[in-house]
């Protein structure tokens, strides 16, 4: 079973910068997509930004220019930079990791979450 697990969440001011990580473990054999997502209370959890299998990067309307995602495929690592953070950036934010794992199992593992306050 592959496991996946974030760190770097936490509290900032307006303006302020986050950096998200997330690794994954277990028998991976390929990643296909990586991504971060996020959710508040009540709100349906919506994408951040997201890498696919061919290397194709996709962000959400709102984070574009702020916030940049990339991955070590080596590593089994997708990183999150997050700049000129707003409260409106609030959330809890998971990683999101799919692939197949060692004897061609698909699998499609999220992290348990890591809080983002943006207040002043």
């Amino acid at each position: 079973q592959v496991q996946v697990v974030e760190s770097g969440g936490g509290f900032v001011q307006p303006g302020g910068s986050l950096r998200l990580s997330c690794v994954a473990s277990g028998s991976i054999s390929t990643l296909y997509y990586t991504g971060w997502f996020r959710q508040d209370p009540g709100k349906m959890r919506e994408l951040v930004a997201g890498i696919d299998g061919s290397g194709r990067i996709e962000y959400v309307d709102s984070t574009k220019g702020r916030f940049t995602i990339s991955r070590d495929k080596t590593k089994n690592t997708v990183v999150l930079q997050m700049n000129s953070l707003t409260p409106e950036d609030t959330a809890t934010y998971f990683c999101n990791i799919r692939g197949t794992e060692v004897g061609g199992l698909p699998f499609n593992s999220w992290g348990q979450g890591t809080q983002v306050t943006v207040s002043s």
